[in-house]
């Protein structure tokens, strides 16, 4: 997830008004294709999206301009909060952006939402890989881009969820050691807040990030029960959802949620409040790995609001061990970004060859490697560990390497077993718990009722 949430990488969790989303989408794929302006080595393109990062983002396309100079590619980053309902009506133009972002399930920029406005990409990847391209990319980036047959977007790479960072410099300033579980976060709440240093910071007013923490709970708890549950193949009315659930609501009743979390955002607030330093720990995934390089750091950190930033030595940890169970290490994620060809676009030739290299090319994924903004989608490709500029390679790079792999290896999904309905769904259950207007049980039998109607 990159600033933008990155985010959701990004993050999902914006849901719109859907049915009218849907019948713009509809209508942009309707009519004749226009005439195609570009040729696959020459055109100008606009690339929308809510990740990656504008440092990032140069990265890529200085990178594919070394391959293909003649192909302009302007990238234009819009807020995660708003970039369903700007996308709406823009791909029902030929005015629109010719390259878009689009992610699994109930994500911001859902496939099944956008799909008819955007081209079918499978002739291309196939022409790239071969007939057997599926067993070439990572599943999280076939399956959740697909609609149908149809491939709706190429994943440069995929996001996972499930880890925690934490600033290594304040914890080793106050003598601490990473929690690994409930009590030892709690204590470490209390040693910071007693030091005059805020502790753990989550904007749980954005509830995607909320899903996040609580299928992470449930990875503790009993793994493997939160995706089932998503998929109506497990109630959540069974007893160790509700354990998840209190575990929850004990996060913000022990202080190990911030004062007032409830009323910020994960993006921007709690990520400037733990890139400003004023917080010690966050709840993000794979996608917060990018900040480990000291020039997309220093970026973060003048976003927001340091003045002559000096980079901080930062490392993910496993989520705490909140059950007493021993399950940790879980995690779990999606194709953080699809880039799909507008049908409306007159540079369809030019914006293929862009989608197409990012996604499937060794270069094309060996740049995106080594963003460390997301796992490539393309087997077989690692970041170039003795190339990337960290900030305190010393002491971030094991870490760095093992979160990798963990991600690397898991196949269970963030938001792509997730409906639209049931994401709204989790908004009014791990806030109204959070806030004590709704209890747990109550909680769980709203989130039961949805599945059954759907």
């Amino acid at each position: 997830m990159s600033t933008q949430w990155s985010r959701w990488r990004r993050a999902g969790g914006v849901l719109l008004a859907g049915a009218t989303l849907m019948a713009l989408a509809a209508c942009s794929g309707g009519g004749a294709a226009p005439a195609d302006a570009s040729s696959a080595s020459k055109g100008d393109i606009t690339w929308w999206g809510w990740t990656p990062d504008k440092t990032n983002a140069d990265k890529l396309i200085a990178a594919f301009n070394e391959e293909y100079p003649d192909i302009k590619v302007e990238f234009v980053s819009k807020p995660i909060d708003t970039y369903d309902s700007v996308l709406g009506p823009a791909i029902t133009s030929s005015e629109g952006p010719d390259v878009f972002n689009v992610a699994p399930g109930s994500a911001n920029g859902g496939v099944d939402t956008f799909q008819a406005g955007a081209i079918d990409l499978a002739p291309a990847v196939e022409g790239a890989l071969g007939a057997d391209w599926q067993t070439k990319l990572a599943t999280s980036g076939v399956d959740g881009l697909m609609v149908g047959d149809k491939v709706v977007g190429l994943s440069a790479g995929a996001v996972y969820s499930g880890s925690v960072w934490i600033n290594k410099d304040i914890f080793d300033k106050n003598g601490l050691t990473p929690p690994t579980n409930l009590d030892e976060w709690k204590s470490v709440c209390d040693a910071l807040t007693a030091a005059g240093q805020g502790c753990f910071v989550q904007g749980a007013g954005q509830w995607a990030f909320d899903m996040d923490t609580f299928e992470a709970i449930m990875e503790n708890v009993e793994p493997g029960a939160y995706v089932k549950a998503t998929e109506g193949k497990m109630s959540f009315t069974d007893p160790v959802f509700l354990e998840g659930m209190e575990i929850w609501k004990q996060l913000f009743d022990d202080g190990i949620m911030q004062e007032g979390a409830v009323g910020l955002q994960q993006y921007p607030d709690a990520n400037n409040e733990f890139m400003s330093g004023r917080y010690a720990m966050v709840m993000m995934g794979t996608w917060y790995t990018q900040y480990t390089v000291k020039d997309i750091m220093i970026a973060a950190m003048e976003a927001a609001g340091v003045s002559n930033p000096e980079p901080f030595t930062m490392i993910p940890i496993q989520f705490p061990d909140v059950a007493n169970t021993g399950n940790v290490g879980n995690m779990f994620g999606d194709a953080d970004y699809g880039l799909a060809v507008s049908a409306k676009s007159d540079q369809q030739a030019a914006a293929t060859t862009f989608a197409t290299w990012l996604a499937t090319s060794d270069a094309g994924q060996q740049a995106v490697a080594n963003t460390l903004n997301n796992i490539p989608s393309l087997k077989g490709i690692q970041p170039q560990w003795d190339q990337i500029d960290l900030v305190n390679a010393d002491a971030q790079l094991d870490s760095l390497k093992e979160l990798t792999e963990i991600a690397s290896a898991s196949t269970q999904p963030r938001f792509a077993s997730v409906s639209a309905d049931l994401n709204t769904a989790f908004r009014d259950a791990l806030i109204g718990v959070a806030t004590g207007d709704v209890t747990p049980d109550e909680a769980l039998k709203n989130l039961q009722a949805v599945v059954d109607a759907g």
